[in-house]
């Protein structure tokens, strides 16, 4: 169950990548113009949920540990990332989808290494 609401808080939050043009904050992407780099952004995103889908799908635990582990690093770095001048991510419904994902991914962690 955890890992279905971080899934879902995942996908809100790319929805909110969008609004807020995360594209802004890759240095591959940040210097392109706003529609290629939404598209680009966009396209990314289907081995992503593939992956996460799969997950889904197959139960296998390294799956999970894998993405319990991105979805950390991913709070971790919007959180270093709050200064940078092209972060939209400041508004208190941005930060209540981003930090769970964080945190409910330490928990799901816990739960598959002590069981």
């Amino acid at each position: 169950m955890i890992f279905s609401i971080n899934f879902a808080l995942f996908c809100l939050h790319e929805m909110d990548a969008i609004r807020a043009k995360e594209w802004k904050l890759f240095i591959l992407l940040k210097d392109i113009d706003d529609n290629r780099a939404f598209k680009t952004f966009t396209i990314l995103h289907l081995p992503l949920y593939a992956i996460l889908l799969y997950s889904f799908i197959s139960q296998h635990i390294i799956s999970f540990i894998i993405i319990d582990v991105f979805l950390i690093i991913h709070s971790i770095l919007h959180f270093f990332f709050e200064k940078h001048p092209s972060n939209n991510f400041t508004n208190m419904y941005s930060r209540m989808i981003i930090y769970p994902m964080g945190i409910l991914s330490v928990l799901h962690l816990l739960g598959l290494v002590l069981s």
